[in-house]
């Protein structure tokens, strides 16, 4: 199971708004055959494996199947998986969980053991999770994973008073702040961040075939025709009111302006992250600024923050979330720290808000 989680991380930037799949295909203890899911509307991993295992000479009849995620046993962009291993002959399947997509939930499974063939579930259960952490919340919540991503010196400067940060973090930090971009189907940003950087917000130096979704909350449609998150793949941009002449020259330039306002003239940031989650985003990727940052947090819609902490003090600068003070410290936002890493000679943090909505299983 451990290698065929291997194989599924190879599909990291390129199996969305599917999971990442892999699945590896034992006969006494030796592998005849592998694959990984590849783009939507193409093979799954098990059909990946058994075309390995079918090129390489071999026979998969009676032989293990291990797979990351339990074979899908409906009809979508592709023919069931569950059927196809049944056809093929397989003895046993072996999957680290059942799939949260209430298309399948448990029915692939009991397809496979109601044609004979043997299956095991649960097994590296924690890791194949946190491969798919968008796919299982879209799925379970119907909203995607919020990660929001922030490097800062050890006293919490994000950058100096008057707005300079480049850079903070060494070049290690900020080429993994780029591979976690890469894994996400959409980055967002706020008007603000626009204004101050002009950044493009695309993922450089990480070989990945395709390009988050920018997304950029806006609520007055101030953006400028010029900025340099414009000029490449089409956005994203949400506001509280359409600006008719503003809106009609962001649609004709390609992009796409949404309306989502709530009771105080402000994006409505909940709904976005709903009309996210039904446009089958699993991970967003937000970078921003201390005021949307806030805005994100106050409003429940961050999962986890990304923070890189560089070894450097700042003193009296910018921080990371324009929070108002509380009147107590037992109103404290908790967090647990789910990872940390050393990167270069910045560290990094994984901190998430709370446990899954729904238990592992």
């Amino acid at each position: 199971m451990a290698l065929a989680l291997a194989w599924a991380a190879k599909g990291m930037y390129l199996t969305a708004p599917n999971p990442r799949i892999g699945c590896v295909i034992v006969r006494d203890g030796v592998v005849i055959g592998a694959g990984h899911t590849q783009p939507a509307g193409q093979a799954h991993a098990e059909i990946q494996a058994m075309r390995d295992a079918a090129a390489r000479g071999n026979d998969v009849r009676g032989a293990t199947a291990y797979v990351t995620l339990e074979p899908c046993s409906h009809y979508g962009r592709t023919p069931p998986c569950s059927n196809a291993l049944v056809q093929a002959g397989i003895g046993r399947v072996v999957a680290a969980m059942t799939d949260p997509n209430p298309l399948v939930a448990g029915r692939g499974l009991a397809q496979l053991e109601a044609a004979g063939i043997a299956v095991t579930s649960g097994v590296l259960a924690e890791q194949a999770y946190e491969l798919n952490i968008g796919f299982f919340s879209r799925m379970r919540r119907g909203l995607p994973w919020v990660r929001l991503k922030v490097a800062a010196s050890l006293d919490g400067a994000t950058a100096l008073a008057d707005g300079e940060s480049q850079w903070i973090t060494g070049p290690e930090a900020r080429l993994d702040g780029h591979a976690w971009r890469a894994r996400a189907q959409a980055i967002l940003t706020g008007i603000g961040t626009i204004k101050a950087d002009d950044p493009q917000l695309n993922v450089r130096g990480i070989d990945t075939p395709l390009q988050p979704r920018r997304v950029i909350v806006d609520s007055r449609l101030e953006i400028a025709l010029d900025a340099r998150i414009l000029q490449g793949e089409p956005c994203w941009i949400v506001a509280a009111a359409e600006s008719p002449d503003k809106a009609d020259a962001l649609r004709a330039a390609g992009h796409e302006v949404i309306v989502l306002p709530n009771a105080h003239g402000k994006v409505d940031l909940p709904a976005l992250m709903q009309e996210l989650g039904r446009r089958e985003i699993n991970e967003v990727h937000v970078e921003a600024g201390a005021k949307l940052n806030a805005s994100m947090v106050r409003e429940a819609c961050v999962d986890e923050l990304l923070v890189y902490l560089a070894p450097s003090l700042i003193g009296p600068g910018q921080g990371m979330f324009d929070l108002p003070a509380l009147a107590r410290l037992a109103d404290k936002r908790q967090l647990r720290f789910h990872d940390l890493a050393r990167v270069g000679d910045d560290i990094r943090i994984l901190a998430r808000f709370a446990a899954p909505q729904t238990a592992i299983n």
